[in-house]
């Protein structure tokens, strides 16, 4: 699945939690290569699971509940 920026800014967050939190347990060590590989902001994506209360937990590489 190819991610763009414009998507991302549009898609309901909990469908991105989602998303991402599949790419980051199948794909990617972190966030930040997550982020490179997409050419995306990664504070845009923290802000965006901030809103619904998750935050990245970098130990075990996903966003969790706050």
């Amino acid at each position: 699945m190819i991610i763009d920026k414009e998507q991302i800014k549009n898609m309901n967050p909990y469908i991105l939690l989602s998303l991402v939190n599949t790419k980051l347990r199948d794909e990617f060590k972190n966030l930040k290569d997550f982020c490179e590989t997409y050419d995306l902001k990664q504070d845009e994506i923290e802000n965006k699971m901030k809103s619904i209360e998750y935050k990245y937990d970098s130990e075990i590489n996903q966003f969790t509940s706050i």
